[in-house]
Formats: C-alpha cells, sequence, structure tokens
C-alpha cells in the first residue's frame, strides 16, 4: 500500500515498549539502570540486537569505518538518498535506560510499522546507531557522528585512550570484526541522507512542567569547554600571615567570583558550570599551591559566547589574592539551528498529537549538532521524570513515548509522500 495518513496510528505501542525494556536488560544495573560503554562488550551486544530486529523485518543490516550500524529497508528507488532516524545506544557509566536508546528503538519502530503495512516509498528508510555519543569512555563523545558528518578526522578520534590505556581504534577494531562476523555489510564511504531525525528524550524539566509528551527542537546550544589553572604558593597553614600568603585556592575562589559576574551580565540562558575542581598538594595543613578547574559554557547565540570567551580571556590575565591564572579552550562547537522546513514538518507533526507544545533548544549535545552540517536535520523531545539523565533514576512515561514515536512516524510519513532527489 501506499504511505497513508495511518503510519502513525499503526506503531505498535506495545511493541514499542517492549523493545525498550529489552534494550534496558543489555547492561543492566542493580537494581536499575545500564552500564554500555561505547565499544564495550554490553554496546556491541547491544548492536547484534539491532541487527537481529531489523533483518527479521527485512532490512539489511550496513557498518562503517566508525562501526556505526544502519538498517536499511529499500525504496523503489534505490539511488535516492536515504531518510535516516536514529540516535546511539551507548551510556554513561551509571545510566539510566532511554538516553539515547528511545530515538534508536523508535526507528525501529517505525521500520516495524512500514513493514506491517507493506508501506511503499520512493527513497529507502534507513535506522541508525552512533557510536560513541556519551564520551564517557572515549573523549571527545560523538565520534560516529562527527567523523560521518566530516567534522572530525579519523586520526584524532582513533587515538583517543580510555581509562585503562585501551585505544579507540584497539575497541574499534574488536567491535568492527564482531559486525563482520555477524553479516553486516561492510561502507566504505558515508551515505549523505536526505535529511537526519532524531527523538530524545529531553533531558531537562519543561515539558513535564508543561504536561506535553512530545515538542520539536529547533537548535541545539553551542558550548565552548575550558580548563583553567591557579597558580599560587605551597606553604605552612599555621605559620604563613594572610598578608604572605599566595593562596591558589583563594585566587581561584575570586576568579570564580568575577567569572559568574561576567555570565551574569547576560541573559538567563547562559548556562556556566564548573564540573571538576583540584588542589595541590591537597594537604590538610598546607597552603595550596595550585588549583584547577574546568569550565562548561553554553548558550545558542555564538555573539554571546564569544564574548564571554573575551571576558574570561581577560579576567584570566589578572593576578588573583597574588596567584597566576591561565585558561585554556580545550573544545568549542558552536550553536545549531536546525532546517527550517524539516522543522516546519515536525511542528505538523507535533500539532496533529498534542497542539500547543512548547518548542525548545536543546541544552545537551546530540549527534544532530554534527549532522545538521551534512544534511537538513531536527529533533523531537519528549519528557523524563523530574528532568533526571545521566542517572539510574532516568525514567520516561510509556504513554509519553509512545504519542513522542507515532509524531516521528507522523512526519515520516510526509517526508517519504515527496520525492525530492
Amino acid at each position: 500500500m501506499q504511505a497513508s495518513a495511518f503510519l502513525a496510528s499503526a506503531v505498535d505501542g506495545d511493541r514499542f515498549w517492549k523493545d525498550v525494556e529489552a534494550q534496558a536488560r543489555i547492561g543492566a544495573l542493580s537494581p536499575r539502570g545500564i552500564r554500555r560503554l561505547a565499544l564495550g562488550d554490553q554496546d556491541n551486544h547491544a548492536r547484534r540486537w539491532l541487527m537481529a530486529q531489523g533483518e527479521a523485518l527485512g532490512c539489511s543490516a550496513h557498518y562503517d569505518a566508525m562501526g556505526n550500524v544502519f538498517l536499511r529497508r529499500e525504496g523503489q528507488d534505490p539511488t535516492l538518498a536515504p531518510l535516516l532516524i536514529g540516535s546511539h545506544l551507548d551510556s554513561q557509566p551509571n545510566a539510566g535506560a532511554y538516553d539515547g536508546t528511545l530515538g534508536v528503538v523508535a526507528g525501529l519502530a517505525i521500520l516495524r510499522a512500514l513493514a506491517e503495512q507493506e508501506v511503499t516509498h520512493a527513497r529507502p528508510v534507513e535506522v541508525v546507531s552512533w557510536t560513541n555519543e556519551e564520551g564517557a569512555r572515549f573523549t571527545p563523545g560523538a565520534s560516529g557522528s562527527s567523523w560521518f558528518a566530516g567534522r572530525r578526522d579519523a586520526e584524532t578520534i582513533l587515538a583517543a585512550q580510555d581509562d585503562e590505556g585501551v585505544t579507540f581504534q584497539a575497541a574499534l577494531a574488536d567491535c568492527l570484526a564482531l559486525l563482520e562476523a555477524r553479516g553486516a555489510h561492510f561502507r566504505s564511504a558515508p551515505v549523505v541522507p536526505h535529511a537526519f531525525l532524531e527523538l530524545h528524550i529531553e533531558q531537562g524539566p519543561v515539558l513535564e512542567e508543561q504536561g506535553a509528551p512530545v515538542c520539536v527542537v529547533t537548535g541545539i546550544q553551542g558550548v565552548h569547554w575550558y580548563e583553567v589553572e591557579v597558580d599560587g604558593q605551597a606553604n605552612h597553614a599555621g605559620t604563613t600571615p594572610e598578608a604572605s600568603r599566595r593562596d591558589a585556592f583563594m585566587g581561584a575562589h575570586a576568579l570564580v567570583g568575577a567569572l559568574k559576574a561576567a555570565v551574569a551580565a547576560h541573559d538567563d540562558q547562559v548556562r556556566f558550570t564548573i564540573g571538576k575542581f583540584a588542589l595541590s598538594p591537597n594537604s590538610v595543613n598546607t597552603i595550596p599551591q595550585r588549583a584547577r578547574f574546568t569550565i562548561d559554557l553554553r548558550h545558542p547565540d555564538p555573539k554571546v559566547l564569544e564574548a564571554l570567551d573575551t571576558a574570561f580571556r581577560q579576567l584570566a590575565q589578572r593576578q588573583w589574592s597574588g596567584c597566576i591564572a591561565s585558561l585554556q579552550a580545550t573544545s568549542r562547537v558552536a550553536p545549531v539551528a536546525f532546517d527550517d522546513a524539516l522543522v516546519a514538518v515536525l511542528d505538523e507533526a507535533v500539532e496533529a498529537h498534542w497542539p500547543k507544545a512548547p518548542r525548545l533548544v536543546s541544552g545537551a549535545f546530540h549527534d544532530a549538532i554534527h549532522l545538521a552540517h551534512l544534511c537538513p536535520t531536527a529533533m523531537l523531545f519528549t519528557p523524563c521524570r523530574a528532568g533526571i539523565s545521566h542517572h539510574p533514576d532516568e525514567q520516561i512515561e510509556r504513554a509519553d513515548a509512545v504519542v513522542a514515536v507515532r509524531t516521528l512516524a507522523h512526519a515520516v510519513e510526509q517526508l517519504l509522500k515527496t520525492r525530492n532527489d
């Protein structure tokens, strides 16, 4: 049959949720949560599970040089660029079961609806699981999608090491061997998609607070990461007068206050986080000689990020409590605005399933931030309980997830109705 208005309703909510639960058992922790570090045994198990599900639906399984896994439902014209749907299956070390996984299983649910309804479509439809989105084992994250989109080179990605000294290249070699043995087809070069859609949990509280099960995501905030070092002079805590001290902690404390003041000069969309802080020599009765800390700075407007970058650098050039500071940028990712036409398609789909849902800009990174540089890209969010993510308490409601996947199917149907080479 031709793609019809019933594709969204054809999504089997019960089977979709069973697949979500099946994935939650791969790498499950007790009493709850999962651990599926990129390219580890559990992550590879999750990939093989996905391949088996797709092949049972008549799809072909493919993989590329970064271990990205694709399920392909062929179109009437195989030369057309595929419509790509997906996310990632790897997790944080002590994570919830829905971050990333939901988007992959949602794509699988759409493939199942297309197969069961015997829908014909001109262009191929593919579901992807990207490699190492989280960056929990190998830093930075989004290795597979950034390479696929031409945003990072393979040599740099392959050289990354985990905490045990295992290289990305070595772990990837094991993964590729398993995929080959499983019978997946190797792709020697990335395929440029017609468009990319990603469904993801919000990882924030807004949708739950507004009672909306789904919403359109219009873009992703940019982020700057920094490492800051403040150098003073170690000395005895009991004998050194306050006026003679060059206390690195006090210097860092004063600098952090100035950084926060610079942030406060902008709007409340700025996200400023100090995630790591370390002192040395780290002794109870020794004045700290050195303080090191990291900054995660985010905002959807590149001009705000650049203004704060300038302010941060100027502040780091000053002395703080007699200490010398230095600031080094370790990562810079520009904000992304998703494709207007694709966002409009998702707007229509959301309106059909949940009118008056908000629009959001993502504060977290997703693989879509890289795909947006390669092809039209957009996202949907569904709420997570209390906004909790990257934690075993991460939870979504089945009813919300079913509305979200049916909204995604609605958008897929509209995109498949229009043939654009």
